[in-house]
């Protein structure tokens, strides 16, 4: 059996493969597995995860447990907020307000000073900024809001990608991300370079080398990456 294959059901609180449910057991709540086919569940014990056979893969509970991402998962121990390894087991000594998912290696997480950050696999800070928010990494970059309230684009060093700051980033999608000056929303290269001069109320990245965008007077238009309209829609 393919964890792939294995749905939770409409309710939420089993599982489904083939049309027939799992381990003939409702839960209160599931969600789904995750490679390498470990899935949180929660019962009248508490949160924890389970294989594909629907065996418990340790013994420890949890208030909440979250998916397995690069073999590490979030979970919560009473209000605090740690990452455990497949055997129930913390990965490192400190406590969060909050962990997000490890991608690309890296994970996100708020402190309890409500301050954010990025950790490696080993629970270690990757840099010793801290900030008002961080985002995800994806394809090596993620987007950090500065204690002074402006965004920036960070490698995976910590390192600013450019001196140049932001109301508002999105994420790298092939090479350009969104983001937001005073005047609206547009795009930028890698070098915070702005690829047109146009400003909107609203962008979506780019997709096969076209973008969504709003306009500031309410109307959908399609654009290039040169900023040129090719369609109202």
């Amino acid at each position: 059996m393919d964890w792939r294959d294995i749905k939770v059901s409409e309710k939420g609180n089993s599982f489904i493969y083939k049309d027939e449910i799992l381990f003939k057991k409702e839960y209160d709540e599931v969600l789904k597995f995750h490679s390498p086919g470990i899935a949180p569940v929660k019962d009248e014990s508490g949160w924890y995860h389970i294989d594909v056979n629907g065996l418990e893969i340790y013994k420890e509970r949890f208030a909440r447990t979250f998916g397995f991402y690069f073999n590490r998962a979030s979970v919560i121990d009473e209000i605090l907020w740690f990452h455990v390894n497949e055997k129930g087991a913390r990965l490192y000594n400190e406590n969060y307000a909050w962990t997000g998912n490890y991608q690309e290696n890296i994970c996100s997480v708020r402190d309890l000073n409500n301050q954010y950050f990025h950790i490696d696999l080993d629970g270690n800070p990757i840099y010793k900024a801290k900030y008002k928010f961080v985002g995800d990494f994806k394809d090596g970059y993620a987007c950090v809001k500065q204690l002074n309230g402006f965004y920036k684009h960070i490698d995976k060093n910590g390192n600013f990608l450019s001196s140049k700051e932001f109301l508002d980033l999105g994420v790298f999608h092939k090479s350009y991300a969104t983001a937001k000056d005073s005047t609206g929303w547009f795009h930028i290269d890698k070098k915070g370079n702005e690829l047109y001069c146009e400003r909107y109320s609203m962008v979506e990245p780019f997709y096969n080398g076209f973008a969504v965008v709003d306009t500031l007077i309410n109307t959908k238009q399609i654009i290039n990456e040169m900023g040129v309209v090719v369609l109202e829609i």
